[in-house]
């Protein structure tokens, strides 16, 4: 039995705060099995002597969480750690940017997330098709990224997709996955329109080195 994993990933609120909303979804096969490259990288982080802590960008970039302690230099270290895992898993990602200022209110920009995964689904059907299940993974972060994907999963995929939360140590290393590819393509935006600020080119780099390295490993992934 076959079964493909789309794990999902937001940035941004459904208020007007936020001035760009990203919803980011990973796919991965099962068949193609992850364990001993997701036990190389903990390795490597236990030679590196980098903490083993569950990767969250927001508060590795700010110095947040898990990561008040760590300097700087620490941070970097296990971003870099991170790209180079993700680099390595077989996995395919989508992500759909939406401004704000285009939607009147969370229940339109709903409507706009629910068309575009349809929409994805329905472009590459007979890939998704070839599953005898397709898990969707959420941590019900947000009620309108839920119902979108909720809605469009049924009325494409109709009995084959489940949607569940989070439950082994694999599947909680791809969730972090939807975060990394969430976090880049967010600052891609930033990067377009000059907002990207101190932290990251400290990360990062400038424009350039960003694009070069950081966006261009990225979107070897990414679902055209």
């Amino acid at each position: 039995m076959r079964e493909l994993s789309v794990f999902a990933d937001e940035s941004g609120d459904k208020s007007n705060h936020s001035r760009y909303f990203l919803l980011t979804l990973v796919a991965h096969d099962q068949d193609d099995v992850i364990g001993e490259k997701i036990a190389h990288y903990e390795r490597a982080l236990c030679e590196a002597d980098l903490p083993n802590i569950p990767f969250h960008s927001e508060p590795l970039l700010n110095g947040h969480k898990d990561y008040e302690y760590l300097g700087p230099e620490q941070r970097k270290k296990l971003l870099v750690a991170f790209n180079i895992l993700v680099q390595r898993l077989p996995v395919r990602y989508k992500t759909f940017v939406y401004r704000r200022r285009e939607f009147e209110t969370p229940g339109k920009l709903e409507e706009r997330m629910k068309r575009d995964v349809a929409g994805m689904l329905c472009e590459d059907l007979e890939y998704f098709q070839g599953f005898d299940h397709v898990k969707v993974y959420y941590d019900n972060g947000q009620v309108i990224v839920r119902n979108a994907l909720d809605e469009a999963v049924a009325s494409v995929l109709s009995k084959q997709a489940i949607v569940k939360r989070r439950t082994t140590m694999t599947e909680y290393r791809l969730a972090q996955v939807a975060d990394y590819l969430c976090t880049i393509e967010l600052a891609a935006v930033k990067y377009e329109a000059k907002e990207h600020g101190s932290t990251y080119d400290k990360f990062f780099g400038g424009a350039g080195s960003f694009k070069k390295n950081w966006l261009k490993q990225a979107r070897r992934k990414r679902i055209s």
